[in-house]
């Protein structure tokens, strides 16, 4: 049998070839051969190391490993296989490729997506010193600047772009290098470097012969010198008997002594250090402690959840505010870990994951992590990798935890499920992450529970034709009843210039009488700045930004006007460019303004303002919240972040200050949004003990929306509005799909979208809508225009048209005018 073995030809072996994901917009993906010495270590969900173009190296993916060689071209091989087991698993894998068909990108947009920063490895230039030129450069005639970087590289041998941009104090350093590399002084090197580094901490220990108490009392009585280094082993000591373990870093924090006074110690082999990789992501026990007994209804919704569940993947939960539903989903998630399984808890917005991290910390310790953008690259993945291993059993966050590399993932809770938020706009992949977690679960047979108290038309859709399950929670936790709704009429209101008031006489009474009662005020207003747009008195001119077609809005701390799509910054404007005059209005207001206004009217009142300008960092968010929970504030204004699922149990009173601008876009979904706002931000007041309040400021009183919002009425809203969406055929009784197209040209922008619209008419003329330019047509000096596609729910339509979209874009660049036109398809749009 063995001479059977030695005798055959190792040139008989088949080929392999591996299909790899690169984090680029490539039409397909590509093909590498695998040399025979790494066929062994190759396998789906391993990073390689691949060329691409000429010469830049890149990490992938492989997707799949097989024996099929190209027929058109001779592949390349693979550098190298860069890990031992998979980054992601083949759910995973199958995941990325169903977003990338569905809404319309490449598998390698999604990897980008997907994949913590240290995964996608960087290719950094290298400039290596050409020992040939010798160390004289009299006969090169280089620059002063070519001549520093030159000498840098004969002593250095070796330089980073970065390190060429500090030599020269200045960041274009190109056309040096590539002067350099004309005159041959350096050639380039491409590497493929990993940038994740272990977190390394340092622990000081006592030296084993002072470990007795009989030596270190000798020592210390025997101490005639030094005493800075005296109070250094003091305070070691103390932190050793509180905390187990003395770190560095708090042993010198603590005794207020410096590094050298720790060596000396050190060196009188007194105390000796350890260099250990500490986890960057702080853990608690893992321990699981329900204290709260669930009222007779939601015992009632929690058993009808587990019986949809027999029957259906996805259960809507539709609960009004402050009905409990959290306290649900607790109970669902205690059940998930006792059967070793992982929990998605999906959250709209990072300003809700601190305050429900902090309860849920306390039921189930350890067992939960929490993952968003607001992480830097080396605790996400840290984070990635604690999922992937099964050690991280509860998973909250935001939308971009889809991509975690969950192993056995057994529930996927979406709260708040109607938000706009789980939408990603830009970049690629547009991806609605509700819609997409409910894919992700099919891969793991998992369950989907959504929750809201105002669901998307879509869900509610869904769920009366029996497409998901149903469970309604239609009482407050504690029977506490639902806000008083009173509209304030601001016609009725007089003011100098004749603009909208900021606080009418009914709110701010109402405010004060909070205030005296000890209870604190919600107060929202969705324009955040000072005030969205100036206007010369004279002749009406109005600030633009340069760069887009919009106004731009004054932000009175920073004494700037800012553009709010492109978030360039202007000097405030004195001189109208029109006729000259000085004189300027502020039109409509934003929460800095309502700030300032608040501040003049409750002197003594502690106010503060959450929108974007005011709450940045990781942990500003939970800070104001913290600061809101234990009435250290009496009133905060803010944009649509005090709107969700925030749970305060003293707020009685909630104003939303403008509610003509939530109901006056020109959206087909504006009645929509209107109610589950509006809905949202009342539910805010009143969830303990009285019933709250909620003023709305309005112009409008005769708005249909009003009367159901006054009435809490969500089911005669979505007959409503669902009758309109039926008479016009809008989703869901069809799938829509957004073209846009960017150019900085506005007459080729315009004529690229009607030849789309051409070349698609005699498919699905019937149901194209535009093209057209969209309310602000330039932004950023790209110019827009958009088509829209409504398409009814026939089998295979959607993916016909998906198809025939991907092959006239290519076609339309292939027309000389329209090779740099951007088409952005758009599946599902918000």
């Amino acid at each position: 049998m063995d001479s059977l073995f030695t005798d055959i030809d190792p040139s008989s072996t088949p080929t392999h070839f591996v299909e790899v994901l690169i984090p680029l917009a490539l039409p397909k993906n590509f093909t590498w051969k695998v040399p025979p010495e790494l066929v062994s270590a190759v396998q789906p969900g391993v990073r390689v190391e691949v060329v691409f173009g000429k010469n830049k190296k890149y990490a992938g993916i492989v997707k799949r490993v097989h024996q099929e060689a190209p027929a058109s071209f001779d592949p390349k091989p693979i550098l190298n296989v860069l890990d031992d087991a998979p980054i992601v698993f083949l759910q995973e894998l199958a995941f990325w490729e169903w977003i990338a068909d569905y809404y319309m990108c490449s598998e390698g947009e999604v990897m980008q997506a997907a994949l913590p920063t240290h995964f996608k490895l960087s290719s950094e230039t290298i400039l290596l010193f050409n020992e040939t030129i010798g160390e004289d450069f009299s006969h090169l005639d280089l620059d002063d600047e070519e001549f520093l970087v030159a000498e840098a590289l004969l002593l250095r041998k070796e330089l980073k772009l970065l390190e060429v941009q500090q030599i020269l104090d200045a960041t274009h350093v190109y056309p040096v290098i590539k002067r350099l590399l004309e005159k041959q002084v350096c050639f380039v090197w491409e590497e493929l470097k990993h940038t994740y580094k272990e977190k390394k901490e340092t622990y000081v220990h006592l030296q084993p012969q002072f470990q007795q108490e009989e030596q270190l009392a000798e020592l210390m009585n025997s101490w005639s010198r030094a005493p800075k280094q005296l109070e250094l082993l003091l305070a070691y000591l103390h932190l050793l008997k509180t905390e187990g373990e003395v770190k560095q870093s708090e042993l010198l924090k603590k005794s207020g002594a410096s590094s050298a006074q720790l060596k000396g110690l050190i060196e009188k082999n007194v105390l000796w250090t350890e260099s250990r990789s500490v986890d960057r992501l702080a853990t608690l026990p893992k321990n699981i402690q329900i204290p709260f007994t669930l009222s007779e209804q939601q015992e009632t919704a929690l058993h009808s959840i587990r019986e949809q569940f027999n029957h259906k993947q996805v259960c809507l939960l539709r609960g009004i505010t402050s009905s409990g539903k959290t306290l649900l989903y607790t109970k669902l998630m205690e059940e998930m870990l006792l059967q070793g399984k992982q929990v998605l808890y999906m959250l709209p917005e990072i300003a809700l994951t601190a305050q429900v991290i902090r309860r849920l910390q306390s039921y189930f310790g350890g067992y939960i992590v929490i993952y968003h953008s607001k992480f830097n690259s080396s605790e996400r993945l840290e984070l990635w990798n604690k999922v992937k291993s099964g050690e991280a059993r509860i998973i909250l966050g935001a939308r971009s935890a889809i991509f975690l590399p969950f192993r056995e993932l057994g529930l996927v809770i979406c709260d708040e499920e109607h938000d706009p938020s789980y939408k990603q706009q830009d970049p690629a992949p547009r991806y609605n992450a509700r819609d997409a977690a409910i894919y992700l679960a099919s891969l793991f047979n998992a369950r989907v529970l959504l929750g809201s108290a105002t669901p998307s038309l879509e869900s509610w859709f869904n769920a009366m034709h029996g497409k998901y399950g149903l469970v309604e929670l239609s009482q407050r936790y504690g029977d506490i009843q639902l806000p008083e709704i009173q509209l304030v009429d601001t016609k009725l209101v007089y003011t100098p210039d004749r603009s909208k008031p900021i606080i009418t006489p009914q709110l701010q009474e109402a405010i004060e009488l909070a205030i005296q009662q000890n209870k604190q005020v919600i107060l929202f207003q969705n324009r955040r700045g000072y005030s969205p747009y100036q206007v010369c008195q004279t002749c009406g001119w109005i600030p633009h930004c340069k760069n887009c077609d919009v106004s731009l809005t004054f932000h009175k701390i920073q004494n700037k006007l800012v553009c709010h799509y492109c978030g360039t910054s202007y000097p405030t404007v004195s001189v109208c460019e029109a006729c000259g005059n000085h004189q300027f209005t502020q039109q409509n207001f934003g929460t800095e303004r309502i700030e300032e206004t608040l501040q003049e009217l409750f002197p003594k009142a502690r106010i503060a303002r959450m929108d974007v300008d005011a709450v940045k960092g990781k942990h500003a968010h939970d800070a104001l919240i913290q600061l809101f929970e234990q009435h250290r504030l009496d009133i905060l204004v803010g944009t649509q972040m005090v709107v969700k699922g925030l749970d305060f149990d003293k707020v009685a009173l909630v104003g939303i200050l403008d509610a003509d601008a939530i109901l006056g876009f020109a959206d087909f979904r504006v009645n929509e949004r209107g109610f589950q706002l509006m809905e949202q931000v009342s539910g805010r007041a009143g969830r303990k003990g009285a019933q709250g309040l909620v003023l709305i400021q309005v112009r409008n009183l005769q708005h249909p929306v009003l009367l159901l919002v006054q009435q809490h009425d969500y089911k005669a809203f979505a007959e409503f509005e669902l009758n309109n969406r039926h008479q016009f055929g809008y989703p869901p009784f069809s799938r829509m799909i957004q073209l846009s197209f960017r150019h900085k040209d506005q007459n080729t922008v315009r004529q690229a979208a009607h030849q789309m619209a051409n070349w698609l008419n005699p498919h699905f003329g019937q149901y194209l809508v535009g093209p057209a330019a969209p309310v602000v047509n330039r932004v950023r000096n790209q110019y827009r225009m958009e088509l829209v596609i409504k398409l009814p729910k026939e089998a295979g339509l959607l993916q016909h048209c998906k198809e025939q979209i991907e092959l006239l874009t290519a076609h339309l660049h292939q027309q000389p005018p329209f090779k740099s036109v951007t088409v952005i398809p758009d599946v599902d749009p918000l």
